[in-house]
């Protein structure tokens, strides 16, 4: 936990890599207790219809959410002008170390990012839908950007060829700044963007569950239930 009126420094922060990072998606800190215990969660991603359907106060339950996982929890802001941004983004930051600000990546909230990064605040750039957005958020210093897979797919765009391009460019100039897919809606999403190399994919519980679970799999698993019955 941080001191009262402490940031936590960028600098002391370093970006996580190795592996792709799987978060969870939810507000809800039993939801978190169980995905957490099946040991493959990195981290914590929240948005404000999940964080309006707990009816809990941020400054009451990203604490509890912070306490249950090792690494980054995102939490949005409300606010939409730059300087409402920064004010509500030092605020949550203070919550706990491990809070990352949620930013859209609309021109206030890209002014945001580069002022919260410069007060040593991780910043998670958030509604990304094209490469230039991830360019912008990358060059304010965001932390996380988060181009929106499914969403792109509901306009009839391909929302993992938009991953492939923010990574290839953020690659390109060796920005810090990691790719977490979002809007993840099954277990291909997931399987794709890991082929792709983003850092990070982002899912409800439901799609977690999923990926373990395969037919195949299922059914062998039945067969030799059956022959350690028949021995």
């Amino acid at each position: 936990m941080t001191t009262p009126g402490s940031v936590l420094s960028v600098e002391k922060v370093p970006k996580l890599g190795g592996f792709v990072k799987l978060f969870i998606d939810s507000a809800d800190p039993k939801q978190v207790r169980d995905a957490v215990a099946t040991g493959v969660v990195d981290g914590v991603t929240t948005n404000p219809k999940l964080l309006a359907r707990s009816d809990r106060a941020p400054a009451d339950l990203v604490p509890e959410l912070c306490a249950l996982v090792r690494g980054p929890v995102s939490v949005p802001v409300r606010a939409r002008a730059s300087d409402s941004i920064v004010e509500e983004g030092l605020a949550l930051a203070r919550l706990h170390e491990r809070v990352v600000v949620k930013v859209p990546v609309h021109a206030d909230g890209l002014r945001a990012i580069a002022r919260l990064r410069g007060e040593g605040v991780r910043t998670h750039a958030t509604l990304c839908c094209s490469p230039n957005q991830a360019l912008l958020a990358a060059k304010c210093g965001a932390y996380f950007v988060s181009p929106f897979v499914g969403r792109s797919e509901d306009l009839g765009g391909s929302g993992l060829e938009l991953v492939a391009q923010i990574i290839e460019i953020l690659d390109n100039y060796e920005f810090e700044t990691q790719v977490m897919v979002a809007s993840v809606r099954n277990p291909v999403h997931v399987q794709e963007s890991a082929l792709l190399g983003a850092d990070a994919c982002t899912m409800p519980w439901s799609v977690l569950q999923a990926l373990a679970h395969h037919p195949l799999t299922d059914r062998l698993d039945e067969e030799q239930r059956r022959a350690w019955s028949q021995g």
